[in-house]
């Protein structure tokens, strides 16, 4: 049966590859008969997709027959009565196969998947209906980082934008408020209301932190990002899409939590990334889950919303990887009630923060994932 997975995810990597090459010869010419031949391979991939999980005795959706309900219904998925785990692979793009491994390893079927997409205006970074529609037929629930890379729009195909590619960050998010990129953001939203189904969608992460985004407060104020992200939600609902559930995502380490939080109407679960480099830099050290996220618990509170961890991981350089999950997780419902999903940050090749290309895979240390089901497995007790 493995093997035959296997072949299988290798027919799909082939025709993912296919579509990687027609959409590079694209390149910037507008939409024709190869985007749509490119279309087509991503369907042929989800076609694949759909085969491999429906191998073994037990079909992925039945596994998350108790979430169905949530996965149509958007009330009931704002405050679910279980803990939503998940996980974000970065293969998922070609194949699933890792987060089918995972799933296995952690004997667990996971009811989110988190995928990350930029703003701009390549056909990569319009709508992953593809990617949304598989997470859906398959019977979990898409979570997608909206990255607002404002750099990364061709000025050609909108007017509005006035400035440089270079120019667009100081200031981009009041743009973004005055309606600039607006054409692009109603498509988005257009294609969102054509799902018709729950959503998360966590747009412009960690605007708090000065250092890593350039929507962060080094090029905007804080009532720039507030006008920005009520400008966007607005634009959805006025396209009629309802279902969309907005996750807040500020970083935890650098406060002002007050100054960036759009208030309760605009927000449906506060968002926080938790994630120990250990001592892989020089500006890091191994921090526990209550360092990066418990001191900071009562503030985020607060607001009064369900709480998703939104990147739940640890690397191995600086100490006892099994440890700091096993402490993390142990009795996590009693201590932090409202955290209401977990989405692992499963990356094998993360390059975005340092010069070298980081592991937070965990599937073949047996350690760390022993830990990782004997906790959760208690909290069933």
């Amino acid at each position: 049966m493995k093997r035959y997975r296997i072949l299988i995810t290798l027919i799909a990597l082939a025709i993912a590859i296919g579509a990687v090459l027609l959409l590079t010869f694209i390149g910037k010419k507008s939409k024709g008969p190869l985007t749509d031949l490119v279309i087509h391979a991503g369907e042929a991939v989800q076609k694949v997709e759909e085969i491999i999980i429906r191998q073994g005795d037990e079909i992925r959706m039945d596994k998350l027959h108790w979430f169905k309900a949530y996965q149509t219904d958007s009330i009931l998925i704002r405050n679910p009565n279980h803990i939503l785990f998940g996980a974000f692979d970065n293969k998922n793009k070609n194949s699933y196969e890792g987060t089918l491994q995972l799933e296995d390893t952690l004997k667990t079927t996971f009811p989110l998947l988190h995928i990350y997409t930029a703003w701009g205006s390549k056909p990569e970074q319009e709508f992953p209906e593809l990617q949304v529609k598989t997470i859906l037929e398959i019977g979990s629930t898409p979570v997608i980082t909206w990255e607002p890379w404002l750099s990364d729009f061709e000025a050609d195909n909108f007017p509005a934008i006035l400035r440089k590619a270079e120019a667009r960050d100081a200031g981009g998010l009041r743009d973004i408020a005055k309606g600039k990129y607006d054409s692009y953001l109603k498509k988005w939203a257009q294609a969102a209301a054509q799902i018709n189904q729950p959503i998360f969608l966590r747009v412009g992460h960690e605007m708090n932190d000065p250092y890593r985004y350039p929507w962060g407060p080094q090029n905007n104020s804080a009532k720039d990002f507030i006008l920005a992200w009520k400008h966007i939600h607005t634009i959805f609902r006025l396209q009629g899409a309802s279902k969309v559930i907005w996750v807040w995502s500020p970083h935890p380490a650098y406060g002002f939590f007050d100054a960036y939080y759009p208030g309760g109407k605009y927000v449906d679960y506060v968002g926080v990334g938790v994630l120990n480099y250990g001592t892989v830099a020089n500006w890091s050290k191994w921090w526990s889950f209550n360092d990066i996220f418990g001191k900071h618990y009562k503030e985020l509170a607060q607001f009064k919303k369900p709480i998703m961890i939104t990147e739940f991981g640890c690397l191995k350089v600086g100490g006892k990887r099994h440890q700091w999950f096993s402490e993390a997780l142990h009795d996590l419902p009693q201590k932090y009630p409202l955290i209401k999903s977990i989405v692992y940050f499963h990356f094998s090749n993360d390059n975005t923060t340092t010069q070298q290309a980081l592991n937070w895979y965990f599937l073949n240390d047996k350690a760390t994932v022993k830990s990782i089901v004997k906790e959760t497995s208690a909290w069933k007790n």
